[in-house]
């Protein structure tokens, strides 16, 4: 069976085989459990059993939705990605993590499970909303950011290529982005060390997109705003590097300006799988091209928040 959502589907719909299509609403609205329940449902009416094969054809949501109900349907069945999205493509589609929200807690329900293949066809980046494209670039900007400093550099000098959609470059740069994820997942699947540097600006991030309801990269570029200036004051990057990243966010506007109060972000925090006791690893930058997670209190996150939202 094919999973997509409303849009892709009437994007390319007509190109799908004569198999049956489940299609979901776009957005984070879908990740949840009776989503997951009632698709789990419509497999079981097809008579789909432990051979079968669920193709998700779509972005972030899409693959997490189903790369869920893949690893829980009769207690697992295969899968596969076709990645439609520049988020998905640089990030969403590698590494198995599939989830869904628990309220206001994001992914905080899920499984990790490898799909057999992920295709990422940038000339599918031409039909993207301008802002879908924008929140891609966010968590291209993030790989960058902790892990290739040569990446950080293309991108810095191809912004007027990058807006275009130049399918060389991107091709390049979404090439780079899931090398570098293929292989912190693969000396760390399970997210038990190296792989939490792949949560930068996602502390902050993640607390603004389920209060706000902004999409993901935006989101995220403000939670790298947060973490670069959270890495400033802890003296890991000088005044200079911390003005490129934030530079280099503000050249593809996606910073916005986004607020919540103390109490929200403490709430949401308190909530965070990065969480362990009354410490949260936080993924710090100690200079462009390396990321770095410590285990920080949470009461210095939050104190330094109150610090950072007087200043914004």
């Amino acid at each position: 069976v094919i999973i997509t959502d409303d849009n892709v589907n009437r994007l390319y719909g007509n190109k799908f085989p004569k198999i049956p299509v489940f299609s979901i609403k776009p957005g984070e609205a879908s990740k949840k459990l009776e989503v997951i329940e009632s698709l789990a449902a419509k497999l079981l009416e097809e008579g789909i059993d432990r051979s079968g094969f669920i193709l998700a054809a779509g972005g972030g949501v899409v693959c997490d939705v189903a790369g869920f109900l893949a690893s829980i349907y009769m207690r697992g069945i295969r899968c596969g990605y076709i990645s439609s999205t520049l988020l998905s493509q640089v990030d969403a589609s590698t590494g198995g993590k599939n989830g869904v929200n628990l309220g206001d807690a994001k992914n905080m329900l899920g499984t990790i499970r490898q799909p057999e293949f992920v295709i990422c066809d940038t000339q599918m980046l031409q039909t993207l909303p301008e802002q879908e494209y924008l929140s891609g670039l966010a968590e291209l900007i993030k790989t960058a950011i902790i892990g290739d400093k040569e990446l950080f550099d293309l991108i810095e000098r191809s912004s007027e290529k990058i807006l275009s959609r130049n399918s060389q470059l991107l091709n390049t740069l979404v090439a780079k982005s899931v090398r570098f994820k293929g292989l912190v997942v693969s000396e760390d699947e399970m997210e038990t060390g190296v792989r939490r540097i792949l949560n930068f600006g996602h502390t902050y991030g993640h607390a603004i997109e389920m209060q706000k309801g902004v999409k993901h990269g935006f989101a995220v570029a403000s939670g790298m705003e947060f973490a670069t200036e959270f890495s400033f004051q802890k003296g890991l990057i000088n005044s200079e590097e911390k003005i490129r990243i934030i530079k280099l966010l503000d050249r593809f506007k996606l910073i916005e300006k986004l607020d919540i109060s103390y109490d929200q972000l403490e709430k949401l925090v308190l909530h965070d799988k990065k969480k362990t006791g009354s410490e949260i690893h936080f993924v710090f930058t100690n200079g462009i091209g390396k990321g770095i997670v410590k285990k920080v209190p949470v009461k210095d996150v939050l104190d330094f928040y109150k610090r950072f939202r007087a200043n914004k």
